[in-house]
């Protein structure tokens, strides 16, 4: 474990706040306890009582709470932690920053202090099933070596700082990140891929450049070493572009290397005959048979080329094979659910914009979905999507804070099957029983929201969770 970092040096002997008790900072306030802090603060609206456990017996060891609706007035320390929730530009904050408070977070120290091999996914769609592949390429191939192991964390939910003292040269960590952990990130990552680029969360950033900015903060710097990305999507075609460092384009449109590259330098992965090659513009290696893929969609098969794009240097395509045969999915994203009566039932809660629900339905045949849509509101145009839905659903129940937007947007667009049946159901519940009904033998119902779940649930996990109890008792 690193510490000779100035953030460490901040650290020991210094006052550290951390903005919010969610479960990376809960595990942080141990780890600086542990390493030579004065003081260690907690900002939470909530009181320790209502906070848990952990929050009383931190409170008994010494740790400072401050709660309540002034909970950030008193915001003063020299390393400040943000939760991703925390803007940077909240007049608290930026008042501490410029009386000299360093302002970081957990994940920017765990990467300053990991030994490991860090490999980092962000974008708009994809992220966690390319997070989930790249961790099963590197287990498959340390097994095959023989030596190291492989952590995962991150955005998909699992603090790594705890195991940061474990971790050595021969490991590797694969990190999911969000557009919030990044936004005032200042250690970029060796290796690193953004998935693609579309509009989403504009209901927390200012607008789509700043969205796209935090984005780039995951390959920009000192120490980054290479950028896996997407040569189909015209944001991130262009960040490639500007790219100072080695770059590697994936395609599932363009099937040969000069026509992804177009006269740069660096390696493309692209699908030829059915399988997915890596080239460096002299050679070509086969690493995968599409055939091998278990998932549905295209969007999954560019979730494998973002992967192995990522992991071409340390695995074989042996490794990415094995993997490929026995991997079924990922919890809430396209997850199968049950077979009633002729009918699949499919959640995929994950899918909290417009983009990843046109994603999934590209990967079904048309007219065999009866799609679930609705929730919480982050002001992204449903244009688009009304038109997918004409073209390729077979029915849609409207459902949220958002049905009314949708609505709007199906009832003004003149493309596709413009006799949609649409139905609208306030209750989430009824909204299931009414997909499942109006469902027929050789038709699904799928759970593709399109929208946060923050309008009526605590995440998109709790809501694939109900989804799933409902239709289990169906």
């Amino acid at each position: 474990m690193k510490t000779d970092s100035p953030i460490w040096s901040a650290i020991r002997g210094g006052v550290c706040c951390l903005l919010g008790f969610g479960v990376s900072n809960m595990m942080l306030a141990d780890i600086l306890l542990a390493h030579g802090a004065s003081c260690v603060r907690v900002y939470d609206k909530k009181s320790p009582e209502q906070l848990g456990a952990i929050a009383m017996q931190l409170q008994k060891r010494g740790v400072e709470f401050f709660h309540g609706e002034q909970y950030l007035s008193n915001l003063e320390g020299d390393v400040i932690f943000r939760s991703p929730g925390f803007r940077p530009d909240k007049p608290e904050i930026a008042a501490a920053v410029a009386r000299g408070a360093i302002l970081s977070s957990e994940m920017e120290l765990f990467l300053a202090s990991c030994e490991a091999r860090v490999i980092g996914i962000t974008g708009s769609d994809g992220k966690t099933t390319t997070t989930t592949l790249t961790w099963h390429f590197l287990k498959q191939a340390v097994r095959e070596r023989g030596y190291g192991q492989v952590y995962v964390g991150g955005n998909i939910g699992t603090s790594l700082m705890p195991y940061v003292q474990d971790m050595t040269k021969d490991d590797f960590a694969v990190v999911e990140l969000s557009s919030f952990q990044l936004m005032t990130m200042q250690q970029p990552l060796a290796i690193s891929a953004i998935t693609n680029l579309s509009p989403n969360h504009l209901d927390w950033h200012t607008d789509m450049d700043e969205y796209v900015a935090a984005k780039c903060h995951i390959y920009r710097g000192e120490g980054a070493c290479r950028l896996v990305t997407n040569r189909d999507n015209e944001k991130t075609l262009e960040l490639a572009g500007n790219a100072q460092i080695p770059v590697t384009l994936f395609s599932s449109r363009l099937h040969d290397y000069q026509s992804i590259m177009q006269g740069r330098e660096g390696r493309a992965v692209y699908i030829k005959d059915g399988v997915i090659v890596c080239s460096d513009g002299e050679r070509e290696q086969p690493m995968l048979q599409i055939s091998d893929i278990l998932l549905p969609g295209m969007h999954n098969v560019e979730n494998y080329m973002t992967a192995i794009g990522l992991v071409q240097d340390f695995v074989t395509p042996e490794a990415v094979q094995s993997v490929a045969r026995s991997f079924g999915g990922v919890e809430h994203r396209f997850e199968f659910v049950r077979e009633k009566d002729g009918v699949k039932f499919y959640n995929s809660s994950i899918d909290s914009s417009p983009s990843r629900t046109t994603a999934a339905l590209s990967g079904i045949p048309p007219r065999t979905a009866w799609v679930i849509c609705g929730g919480y509101d982050k002001h992204i145009p449903f244009e688009p999507l009304a038109r997918v839905l004409r073209e390729r659903a077979c029915g849609v129940v409207l459902t949220g804070a958002t049905a009314d937007a949708i609505a709007k947007s199906l009832d003004e667009c003149r493309e596709g099957d413009l006799a949609l049946p649409i139905y609208r159901e306030p209750d989430f519940e009824q909204a299931v029983k009414c997909a499942a009904r109006m469902a027929k033998k050789g038709e699904m119902v799928l759970l593709s929201p399109a929208c946060a779940s923050f309008d009526a649930f605590e995440n998109f996990a709790h809501r694939g969770r109900t989804f799933c109890k409902i239709v289990n008792q169906l």
